[in-house]
């Protein structure tokens, strides 16, 4: 069976019915607490803090501690005491979930993370870890051994999964999906992310997080050829607008906010997309277009894109945008791989379960 830390979003509620279908039961639990330490608790709970969305001081950051201790020494407990149950978490990338998630892991037991997947209909399921921290192998030559001569390996079928994909609907009044012409000048397009999500927060890499990452593109700027400008589009479900921090980039001559046009006509319009690490560089790939990844993201490798290791390959980049690239075979078996391998498809209208018991098995041959 699973234990999994409740959710009450409808599409996640979906998701855990469907893997305690799948494996036979499940649990859910809400603020499960023990305060029975192991010698291990102090260093889970501290990392745990670490990547919490908020950290509070004084009292407040006390009592956070002891409901991660709490989190931390039941999981520990429970799955010690039955070794043959999966965790399961929504992300799990700070906070309680985490420490629900080592807790299960350091007693031996299997763990699988769950988060939306960046493809329509589509989830993410991993035994390690989700975005930069999932088990998607970094190495070119995982792909081509796998896909072989397969046409169906090799082949344009992975194309299908992108016929879903649709701008997000805004939740601000002033960033909106319109069809507006696009200028013929030559640009990089950047859609910004949100300001406080994980992949920002904890995977940014050497820029540091978004203030960072803005004042890498506003040097990288200065270093576009004449007739070239970066493009760049706020999140449609931020709810800070960064207009203060942009405008420094904006005033390099070299930038232009365009927070009206639809996300996806930007990008086929665009000559590569620019990111810290945000799905649309892998959407993208639908596009043929080049991307440049400043952070750290489990496609952030040469020949699917290009990453941008420091400010200095940043520039060189985009010294010369008309340069940029990409190898179309490695990017057709990565993305068959997703589209094969990865990725469950789920519905949750319809969701079923068999079609995730595969994922549960991964997670008990990994533990």
């Amino acid at each position: 069976m699973i234990v999994f830390i409740r959710e009450f979003n409808d599409r996640k509620k979906a998701v855990f019915a469907a893997l305690a279908a799948a494996a036979g039961g499940g649990r859910g639990v809400l603020v499960p607490l023990s305060f029975r330490d192991r010698p291990e608790t102090a260093a889970r709970v501290d990392a745990a803090l670490s990547r919490a969305k908020r950290r509070p001081k004084g009292l407040s950051g006390w009592m956070k501690r002891q409901w991660l201790r709490g989190a931390y020494n039941w999981a520990r407990g429970h799955f010690a005491a039955h070794p043959d149950r999966v965790a399961v978490a929504w992300n799990g990338m700070g906070g309680q979930r985490m420490a629900f998630l080592m807790g299960a892991r350091d007693a031996g037991a299997a763990t699988l993370y769950a988060e939306l997947a960046p493809l329509p209909g589509r989830i993410t399921l991993d035994p390690a870890g989700v975005n930069a921290e999932s088990s998607v192998p970094r190495d070119a030559g995982f792909f081509r051994d796998w896909a072989g001569d397969r046409p169906d390996r090799t082949g344009e079928g992975w194309r299908a999964m992108g016929a879903g994909l649709v701008a997000r609907p805004s939740r601000r009044a002033d960033v909106g999906q319109s069809a507006a012409a696009l200028p013929d000048a030559p640009f990089l397009f950047c859609p910004l992310q949100v300001p406080t999500d994980s992949q920002v927060t904890l995977f940014a890499g050497w820029s540091g997080g978004m203030e960072g990452f803005l004042a890498a593109l506003t040097e990288a700027a200065s270093h576009m050829p004449e007739g070239w400008h970066l493009r760049l589009k706020e999140h449609p479900s931020s709810r800070v607008a960064l207009g203060p921090m942009l405008e420094p980039l904006v005033a390099t001559g070299r930038a232009v906010i365009d927070n009206g046009s639809d996300s996806f006509a930007q990008v086929a319009a665009s000559r590569g997309v620019v990111t810290l690490n945000s799905s649309m560089g892998l959407q993208a790939f639908f596009h043929d277009k080049p991307v440049v990844v400043l952070g750290r993201a489990f496609f952030a490798r040469d020949g699917l894109v290009s990453p941008a290791g420091d400010q200095a390959a940043l520039n060189r980049l985009f010294a010369d945008p008309a340069a940029l690239a990409f190898d179309p075979a490695d990017r057709a078996r990565f993305m068959n791989w997703l589209d094969q391998v990865y990725y469950p498809r789920f519905d949750p209208a319809a969701p079923d379960p068999a079609a995730l018991a595969p994922w549960l098995d991964r997670a008990r041959l990994t533990r």
